[in-house]
Order: C-alpha cells, then structure tokens, then sequence
C-alpha cells in the first residue's frame, strides 16, 4: 500500500512539474538577465577594476538616487543614506540609520549598489559609475575626504565607524567565523 502511494505521489510530482516547467534547462539570455555576480566580501574579493572621486558621484547621485533618497541623502521617500548620530545605540530609531553609523564594511557598500540601485534599473550602473557613488556617500557621510580615490584597493582598507557595532559570534568570539577578515 505504501509502495503505492509512494509511486502515485512521484508521478504526481512528475505530472506538476511538467506543467510548471520544472526541471526545464535555462537559456542563455534568460541566465544573463539574473547577473549572477560574484559577491564582494569585506576584504575586497571581487570588487572590479575602476576608479570613484567625490565630485562625479555627486553629480550621478543627483541624477539617479536623489528622487528616492533626498537631495543630500536625507531620505524620503526612500532609506536615508546620510546621518547621525556615530556611533548608533540601542535607543537610535531605525530610520535614523545609514550608511556612516549602521554599515560597518565600504565594500558592501560597492556590492549593494551595483546590485540593487537604482530602483527599478537595478544593475544598470557601471562599476565606474558605482565607484564614484560610493566615494560620494563615504565623502557625505564624513568617512573619507573629497580628494580621496575609491578603487579596489583603497575601499577595503576603509575603517568604517560602525565596524565595533557588529556583535561577536558567541561560540568562536568572532565576528565571522567562517571568514578570514582584514
């Protein structure tokens, strides 16, 4: 009886996932359109060549994420970008996080924007014009000065403020455990 109801449940499954398309090979054009990307890690493995400065990333912000993050990065109607207080606390408001007191790698940074912004064209920057942002928002949010360059060997050597925020892992009292950081 179980034997039975074992085969009709797989030709069942079998039956579905013929009307679903499961199982069905991907195409070429349609795997390019989901950017499998390698990740950037904090260390700054697989950040890509280029090079950011402050004054054109204003002017690509005031372009393509002033109208979801406010004119300097004060928010509204998105995320704000720019903020304080430094360090955050325990009774800081959610809303008042952003990039200079709640992120505590540069490098997630770079990967978060080449991957998510701007909304609705997500992956649509080049990794020029993603350089050049992130050396503006570090600028706004007074981690870096205006005439320093982002690229992919100064980013990952970028301190940011609310590193020491993260919590330790309790078993190995690191804060990844399983990756070797800078």
């Amino acid at each position: 009886m179980v034997k039975r109801v074992l085969i009709l449940l797989s030709l069942l499954g079998l039956a579905l996932g013929a009307r679903y398309g499961l199982g069905t090979p991907i195409s070429e054009d349609l795997a390019l359109q989901y950017d499998l990307r390698p990740a950037v890690l904090p260390d700054g493995r697989g950040l890509p060549p280029g090079e950011g400065k402050v004054e054109e990333g204003g002017r690509i912000y005031a372009e393509k994420c002033a109208s979801c993050h406010g004119k300097s990065g004060e928010g509204y109607p998105f995320n704000r970008l720019v903020a304080e207080p430094f360090p955050i606390t325990p009774d800081t408001e959610p809303a008042e996080y952003a990039i200079g007191n709640y992120w505590p790698y540069a490098t997630t940074l770079y990967d978060y924007i080449r991957r998510a912004m701007p909304f609705g064209a997500e992956g649509s920057l080049t990794n020029e014009e993603v350089y050049h942002l992130v050396a503006y928002l570090l600028y706004m949010n007074g981690i870096t000065d205006a005439d320093t360059p982002i690229n992919q060997t100064t980013l990952p050597k970028i301190r940011m403020p609310a590193r020491e925020l993260l919590d330790l892992d309790p078993e190995t009292k690191r804060r990844f455990p399983w990756l070797t950081l800078p």
